[in-house]
């Protein structure tokens, strides 16, 4: 049986105010950088439909490059099924009933 979390308090303001300040940071940084676009990607085409052309395996017939996109979606495709898995498991473990 888990028990109620509770509020730590003896919390230590200077990794709070470090914390907050790299944040700040890389806000800024993402806010303001120049990424460009892709020199490859045509503007009128949609990132999904080359994914699905090459799940098919029909990438002969778009002009889209999609290789790339398909192997990190693979990965992160098992990586949350992984995570699914496991939080179904921990739950039932934890004295759930089903």
């Amino acid at each position: 049986m888990t028990t109620r979390p509770e509020l730590a308090t003896d919390a230590d303001l200077a990794r709070g105010a470090g914390a907050i300040v790299l944040f700040v940071v890389l806000a800024g940084a993402f806010l303001f950088a120049d990424f460009g676009s892709a020199a490859w990607f045509p503007a009128d085409a949609a990132e999904t439909a080359g994914i699905g052309y090459a799940l098919l395996g029909l990438v002969e017939q778009t002009p889209l490059l999609s290789k790339g996109f398909l192997a990190a979606f693979e990965i992160i495709d098992i990586a949350l099924v992984a995570a699914v898995v496991a939080a179904v498991t921990l739950a039932r473990k934890d004295g759930g009933e089903a």
